[in-house]
């Protein structure tokens, strides 16, 4: 078999990432020289290092990130000097989806919210772990399309299922009637399950009037922050301060 036939047969088997490098790696064995267990050791890695990276690409898609650009190493945390910024590190570090427990990020908007949700959510993805980013309204939209469609439950279990759950922006569009009975089902659900992170520009006393439903609200809340971690961003916004210097 020669080097053509040995690639194509590699790729036969799936093993893309060892098929890409293996002429290189024949000639690095030949410089070095490298022994036969030391040259498949290597590919091997190459193969699980190419993996890793699809995988991590094909997380952070399936992930839905509105900017995928934004992490932790990109937020200025001098803009607001108040924010707590070791419980941004600490629950960067995944711990508190590990624990299955739960995260609201509350302030004005333009306070970096949603960057810290989405860095946060990039941040678990690098650990391993599954995460789904969605602006409120568009969540609601996808589930209740999925209950024209007869797919409400299987959408339901797939939210469900995943490790973190971000839901972005609640309170800046007027919601559906259901919005207060979906969103509870969503917590219920998840609750000591997996993580939801919930980032809101409304403070969770108006959350009753802005839902129209007081009890459902309320057990929604108990829930979130039973193992709940608060973040409170601001006061000062970075739009306002783009507007202002433009």
């Amino acid at each position: 078999m020669n080097l053509i036939e040995l690639q194509r047969s590699l790729r036969q088997l799936r093993l893309g990432g060892m098929a890409a490098v293996l002429e290189t790696r024949l000639h690095q064995a030949q410089a070095e020289p490298m022994a036969p267990i030391d040259l498949l050791a290597t590919l091997v890695n190459d193969e699980l290092t190419r993996r890793s990276g699809r995988l991590l690409e094909r997380r952070r898609k399936q992930a839905g990130f509105r900017d995928p650009d934004k992490t932790l190493d990109n937020f200025d945390f001098q803009f607001n000097p108040k924010l707590n910024r070791s419980l941004v590190f600490d629950l960067a570090t995944g711990g508190f989806i590990d624990r299955r427990e739960d995260a609201l990020f509350l302030g004005p908007g333009g306070t970096g919210k949603s960057h810290l949700a989405q860095a946060i959510g990039q941040a678990a993805i690098l650990q391993g772990h599954k995460v789904l980013y969605r602006e409120t309204h568009l969540l609601l939209e996808e589930l209740a399309e999925a209950a024209l469609d007869g797919t409400r439950k299987q959408y339901m279990e797939s939210i469900s299922g995943v490790a973190l759950l971000i839901i972005d922006d609640f309170g800046m569009r007027k919601l559906p009637q259901t919005a207060a009975e979906d969103l509870l089902e969503i917590v219920m659900r998840r609750y000591e399950r997996a993580s939801t992170l919930l980032a809101s520009n409304r403070p969770v006393e108006d959350w009753g009037k802005l839902l129209g439903d007081v009890a459902a609200v309320g057990s929604m809340l108990d829930r979130l922050l039973h193992h709940g971690h608060v973040l409170k961003c601001g006061p000062k916004s970075w739009r306002t301060k783009t507007a202002s210097t433009n």
